[in-house]
C-alpha cells in the first residue's frame, strides 16, 4: 500500500483527477479503450466535476459503479444518478455507461443480465474506491449476508449483497475484480478513516474487507 497525504482536500481532489485522467489517456493510447470504476457517494463528487472536462477519448472509455444502491435513478440514494450529474456531462458525455440496476424488485432477478453487461469491460483500467469507517468498500460490509464468497477468488464477478448497515439491497464488484484492476486508487478523508485503513492493514477480510484491495492501492488522504 502506497500512502499519500496531502494539505488540503481542494489539492487532493485535483491531484487525484490529474492522475486518474493521465492512467485513461495511457490505456487509451496503447490499447484504443479504457474502463474507469468509480464510487457513489458525494466524496469523489470534486473529482468527477474535474474529469467531466478533461480532453479524452470518452467515446471508448466505459465507466461503471463499484456497488449500487437497488434503486431506480429518481431516487436521491442512486449512486448511477450522482454519476449522470456529477461525471458523464460535459466532454464526458460521451463515456458508455455500464449499468449496475435495471428495473427488477431484488437485484438477484436481474444480476446475470448485468454481470453479462460488465464482462466485457474487464479487467478495470483505473479503479476509484472509497471506504467507510467499518472498513467496507463498494457493498462489501462486514457482516453482509455473502461476505464470504464475495471475498473469495472463485466469486463471480458481480453479486446481491445485504447487510445491515448498507439499508437497501446492494449490487457490487467482487474481491476478484477489484484485485484485477490496473490501478487502484483509495480516496479517504478525515482523522477516523485513517485510523481505520491503518487498522485495516492488520485484520482479516472479514472484519476489514477494504484489505481485499490495499496491496496493490495507494490510498490518497486529506484531513
Amino acid at each position: 500500500m502506497v500512502f499519500r497525504e496531502y494539505p488540503d482536500r481542494e489539492l487532493m481532489f485535483l491531484d487525484l483527477a490529474n492522475q486518474i485522467a493521465g492512467q485513461l489517456a495511457d490505456f487509451l493510447r496503447r490499447d484504443g479503450r479504457a474502463t474507469l470504476c468509480v464510487p457513489g457517494g458525494t466524496t469523489p463528487g470534486p473529482i468527477f466535476d474535474t474529469l467531466s472536462g478533461v480532453d479524452l477519448d470518452w467515446a471508448n472509455v466505459a465507466v461503471m459503479l463499484n456497488d449500487e444502491r437497488w434503486v431506480g435513478e429518481d431516487s436521491p440514494r442512486s449512486n448511477t444518478r450522482l454519476l449522470r450529474e456529477r461525471l458523464l456531462r460535459g466532454r464526458a458525455a460521451g463515456a458508455q455507461l455500464v449499468p449496475l440496476y435495471a428495473d427488477g424488485a431484488q437485484p438477484e432477478d436481474r444480476l446475470a443480465e448485468l454481470a453479462a453487461g460488465i464482462t466485457p469491460h474487464l479487467p478495470i483500467s483505473v479503479l476509484l474506491l472509497g471506504m467507510g469507517a467499518d472498513m467496507h468498500t463498494a457493498s462489501l460490509f462486514p457482516g453482509a449476508d455473502l461476505l464470504p464468497e464475495a471475498l473469495s477468488a472463485h466469486a463471480p464477478p458481480l453479486m446481491a449483497l445485504r447487510a445491515e448497515a448498507a439499508g437497501e439491497p446492494r449490487i457490487t464488484l467482487t474481491a476478484p475484480v477489484l484485485r484485477g484492476a490496473f490501478h487502484t486508487h483509495i480516496l479517504i478523508t478525515g482523522a477516523e478513516k485513517r485510523a481505520a485503513i491503518e487498522r485495516a492493514a492488520h485484520l482479516p477480510e472479514l472484519e476489514a474487507p477494504v484489505r481485499c484491495v490495499l496491496a496493490n492501492a495507494t490510498v490518497h488522504w486529506a484531513e
